[in-house]
């Protein structure tokens, strides 16, 4: 019989006890074992069965074990020095608090991947957004997290008899979970409202997730004022129809908007000086803005064109997909239904909302709305996830700055880190600390301490970790079994799968087709004997969820099941369903290798690889994403990539054959060559390297950082200045048009060089004149730069440098005379050119407007 209605109740604590719901309800426990082993001190049985879930632990424990527990002297000694250590944790002053930053920042995010007990994440994405938070309040970052609540997550996979994917969707209770409401003053939940086309508009709760420092504030629609379709918005990631996905950005964007001014009202936090948005989901935010700056009730009325300049100025977006159909595009009319008399932000005309994201450049789609174009429109920074990726969506935009090179897109790189102390083992902290390292230094020295581990001792940890990874592989594949259909009888095999010895290589991730799951069984007959070699065998473990629509995914997770279940192999590999945070924690330290072997350049950077290398992992990979940028022919293998072969088929293959090569040739033999104490020296080297060479940039403290300096600070120094009066965003809109307007009679009319002989030398001089036309702008709205450096092939210059002219002379009719001298530094073949560029204080980029005048 099935209830009718479901909801959790929470246990009443002993008063004595009220400090084991605090650290219950802040993620910080999901990485900080001390905080962990407390939980399992209060009953083991409960902390295991739970899956390491402490709100769902409280509410099994018996009552007559809590009154045990409150009145156990040591455990309350115990639970009170956690409990300091988390609130020295909360309010001492960390990396941020000794510079001049911004008050707070804002980060969007459609899914946060931070433990597997709050399941609002489907991958990558979310994992980043997850280690991004936790790693702001590592470090003391005034972050603010806004994402939505979705009631069952993204899916659960098993696989049916014949392996085929199956998706279920749990229920998940928000009482259930470690959350908390927000309250008003008058002890009511505390919603947001959006008007959208029908008959009501959307209603949303807030609820609280304390990662830390950082608080993350997550919307549900499941509300019973809401209609039963509008209840539905928040009901799984990445599903339904476009008008579903649209629905659920708008309450992400604009309705996140509004559950950060609720929050600050209530909780007089600071509002936000920097939005960051992670993807282009949460797009709309910059909306919401503009309403708040246009038209909102006692806002500050500013013109449309002055509130886009105040909302950008304030404005980072991280884009994340290497491949155009990575990005949510909607239907132009959709777009125009949502925005039209029943508008989520009223007041903002649909045709401006349109131009954000209309697709205006040569081979774009007229009948759509990009969401990352409208990103790109709203954010006066933006940024790639790894150098490559960096240089892949300059290219993939450039549509957006047409007048420009590639190089001279305004996409900048910072590459994503993973946050260690959530991925890296206990056992390889202990390892360092035993030693006298300070793993939570900012110091970087602190990875000297990788030479003085003992080989042995680092070799045995790597097998305890082995170890472990095999013996949950073991559970996890006979619990698969038997959702299959198996009877425990059937299952005595599974006792024998994998070995702690053998050279153990991991493969999880997504499941698009470009990640090529598959490329592993091009030559089945190779691979199996590379499992079954009688003196240095593989072994594999392999994860990973395609999304539901994806077909062809699931057709490439059912060739490799098939092939695992074969009973010459399936010793040696095994498919592991349901790939979580829970299971990725063993995973990553107990794998010798990880594979990746995308189509380049189609990852847009990847952090598994990452993860494993902290916990001394050797990388096998395809040279894409962050793997290109730092591989340094000793801290892993490159496997070659046929880039310029146009037959998949034949790259494939091509790519498979050098995998094949790689591991039987190279990584196999190194494994397995032992010295007389039987320890892989050549082996531990590599690790020692990899940890020394990989271990401070791979950090998400890095990455960070990273985005403090080169962005939020410079973002946030930027809305201040334009925000102060708004008379900055008057005189920046007002100076855009100005330039938009006169720009047509912009043009370099003639150039005059002398100073360099017909046999140029190092430390001669170019001397240049350049006449100039710029109509009705005056010369200070312009920079006449020139542009110099190596020359190769068709006349590109390399690695160009610039400087600027000086103005020397002006003319009737808007000519201008401008100057400069530049000395020859360097030898071989050398090029120039002279170009014009709008120039304003307020530019974050000579590109920001798209225009330039070339001679």
């Amino acid at each position: 019989m099935r209830a009718i209605r479901r909801f959790t109740v929470r246990p009443v604590l002993p008063s004595s006890l009220a400090a084991v719901l605090d650290l219950a309800t802040n993620l910080r426990w999901s990485w900080h074992p001390p905080t962990q082993d407390l939980f399992a001190a209060m009953d083991a049985d409960a902390w295991a069965e739970s899956g390491h879930d402490p709100v769902k632990m409280l509410g099994s424990i018996l009552p007559s074990r809590l009154d045990e527990l409150a009145a156990d002297t040591a455990f309350l000694d115990r639970l009170a020095g956690v409990r300091a250590d988390l609130e020295a944790y909360l309010t001492g002053d960390r990396w941020f608090q000794k510079s001049a930053a911004p008050t707070t920042i804002a980060y969007f995010s459609p899914e946060y991947g931070i433990t597997s007990v709050l399941p609002q994440y489907s991958g990558g994405l979310g994992i980043l957004a997850g280690d991004h938070l936790k790693t702001a309040s590592d470090l003391g970052v005034p972050l603010i997290g806004v994402g939505l609540l979705y009631r069952h997550g993204y899916f659960r996979q098993s696989l049916s008899r014949e392996g085929w994917q199956q998706e279920t969707y749990p229920v998940l209770d928000p009482d259930g979970l470690p959350i908390t409401p927000l309250r008003e003053a008058d002890g009511s939940h505390a919603q947001v409202r959006l008007d959208i086309p029908g008959d009501h508009p959307l209603l949303a709760r807030i609820w609280v997730a304390q990662v830390g420092r950082v608080p993350l504030l997550l919307l549900d629609s499941d509300v019973e004022a809401n209609p039963p379709a509008l209840q539905e918005v928040t009901d799984r990631l990445y599903g339904g129809t476009p008008e579903h996905r649209l629905r659920q950005e708008l309450l992400l964007g604009v309705g996140g908007v509004r559950a950060l001014r609720a929050w600050s009202r209530i909780t007089g936090a600071p509002e936000p000086e920097v939005f960051h948005t992670n993807e282009g989901h949460a797009g709309f935010l910059g909306l919401e803005r503009i309403r708040e700056l246009s038209v909102a009730e006692g806002g500050p009325g500013l013109a449309f064109a002055e509130a886009l300049e105040v909302s950008r100025a304030g404005t980072v977006f991280t884009t994340h997909t290497p491949v155009p159909a990575g990005i949510d595009r909607f239907p132009r009319d959709l777009i125009a239904q949502y925005f039209g008399s029943q508008s989520a932000v009223p007041g903002v005309a649909v045709d401006d909302v349109l131009a954000l994201g209309a697709e205006d450049y040569e081979g774009g789609d007229p009948g759509v709305f990009n969401m990352a174009v409208m990103g790109f429109r709203l954010a006066q920074r933006a940024n790639g996830v790894s150098l490559l990726h960096g240089q892949v969506s300059r290219g993939m935009f450039n549509g957006l700055w047409s007048a420009f090179d590639e190089t001279d897109v305004p996409i900048t790189s910072i590459t994503n880190g993973v946050h260690a102390p959530t991925w890296v083992a206990r056992e390889v902290f202990e390892l360092a600390t035993s030693l006298g390292a300070d793993v939570d230094s900012d110091d970087d020295q602190v990875w000297d301490v990788v030479d003085k581990i003992p080989a042995a001792d680092l070799w045995a940890t790597k097998r305890a970790l082995r170890l472990r990874l095999v013996e949950d592989a073991r559970a996890r594949l006979r619990k698969s079994w038997q959702q299959r259909g198996a009877a425990p009888a059937e299952l005595g095999w599974v006792d024998e799968v994998l070995d702690p010895d053998v050279l153990t290589i991991g493969f999880a991730r997504r499941v698009p087709s470009y990640k090529r799951l598959t490329l592993m069984l091009h030559d089945r007959d190779r691979l199996t004997r590379l499992l079954t070699d009688p003196e240095r065998p593989i072994q594999l473990v392999i994860a990973g969820k395609s999304h539901p629509a994806d077909e062809g995914g699931k057709k490439m997770i059912q060739e490799i099941v098939r092939y695992a279940d074969e009973a010459g192999v399936r010793h040696r590999i095994v498919f592991l369903p349901n790939y979580d945070i829970a299971m990725a924690q063993p995973l990553y330290p107990g794998c010798d290798v990880w594979l990746n072997n995308p189509l380049r350049p189609y990852e847009a950077c990847g952090t598994s690889g990452m993860k494993a290398a902290l916990n001394g992992g050797l990388n096998l990979s395809i040279l894409d994403g962050w793997w290109d940028e730092w591989y340094d022919g000793d801290n892993g293998w490159a496997i070659p990539s046929a880039d310029g072969i146009d037959d998949p088929d034949a790259r494939d293959a091509i790519e498979a054959n050098a995998l094949y090569e790689l591991i039987e040739n190279e990584v196999a033999p190194r494994f397995y060559d032992h010295d007389e104490t039987g320890l892989p020296i050549r082996w531990i080297e590599m690790v020692r390297h990899t940890l020394k060479s990989l271990g401070p940039k791979v950090l998400s403290t890095r990455m960070v950082r990273d985005y403090v300096e080169r962005l939020y600070v410079p973002a946030a120094g930027a809305a201040r200045e334009i925000n102060s009066d708004y008379d900055g965003a008057r005189d920046l809109a007002s100076f855009k048009a100005r330039v938009r307007a006169g720009w047509e009679q912009v043009r370099i009319d003639h150039l005059d060089s002398a100073g360099v002989s017909e046999s140029p030398e190092v430390g001669g001089a170019l001397e240049l004149k350049a006449y100039v036309s710029l109509g009705d702008l005056a010369p200070g709205d312009v920079a006449v730069q020139l542009v110099h450096g190596r020359v190769k092939g068709e006349d590109a210059i390399l690695e160009p440098a610039v400087s600027t002219l000086d103005l020397v002379e002006t003319y009737e009719g808007g000519r201008h005379r401008f100057e400069t001298r530049l000395v020859l530094d360097r030898p071989g073949p050398f090029g120039y050119t002279v170009r014009v560029l709008p120039r304003h204080q307020a530019l974050a980029s000579a590109a920001e407007l798209g225009l330039v005048a070339l001679a």
